[in-house]
C-alpha cells in the first residue's frame, strides 16, 4: 500500500518526485567528480585551480537542494517515508557539514574535501538503493 501513494499523489507532487529522483543522480555524478579532482589535487599541483573549488561547493550545494525536495516531498504529501532512506539522507547532509567544520586543516583540505565529497557520493548511492517509502 505504501508503494502507491506515490502513484496517488497530485500531479505537482508527482513532478516533484520525479525531481528527486532524478536529481539524486546529480548529486552523485557531481560529487563523485569533484571528489576524485580535488582528491588528486592533493598530489598534483596543477590541479589546484579556482574553479575546483566552485565545484565542489556545487556539488555539496546539490545535496541541500536534495534534502530540501525530500523534505517538500514528506511534508506537502504526509506520506511515511522510510525511516533508513531519511537516515541516509539526513546523514549525507551531516557529512557536508562536518567536512566545512574541518576545513581549517590546511594540510590535509584537499584530502578532507576529496575523499569527503567520495563519501557523500557513496551515501548518496545507498540511499537510491533503499525503499524510500515506509
Amino acid at each position: 500500500m505504501s508503494g502507491s501513494k506515490h502513484f496517488e499523489t497530485p500531479a505537482p507532487s508527482r513532478d516533484v518526485t520525479e525531481l528527486h529522483h532524478t536529481f539524486a543522480w546529480v548529486v552523485v555524478f557531481t560529487n563523485g567528480a569533484a571528489g576524485a579532482w580535488i582528491a588528486a589535487a592533493h598530489w598534483v599541483e596543477q590541479l589546484r585551480v579556482k574553479p575546483m573549488w566552485w565545484a565542489v561547493h556545487i556539488a555539496h550545494g546539490t545535496v541541500a537542494v536534495q534534502v530540501m525536495l525530500g523534505a517538500y516531498l514528506i511534508g506537502v504529501n504526509d506520506i511515511e517515508a522510510s525511516g533508513i532512506h531519511t537516515f541516509y539522507g539526513f546523514l549525507t547532509f551531516v557529512a557536508v557539514t562536518v567536512i566545512v567544520a574541518y576545513r581549517h586543516l590546511a594540510q590535509y583540505r584537499y584530502l578532507l574535501y576529496g575523499l569527503g565529497s567520495l563519501f557523500i557520493m557513496g551515501l548518496a548511492i545507498r540511499a537510491m538503493t533503499l525503499p524510500a517509502l515506509g
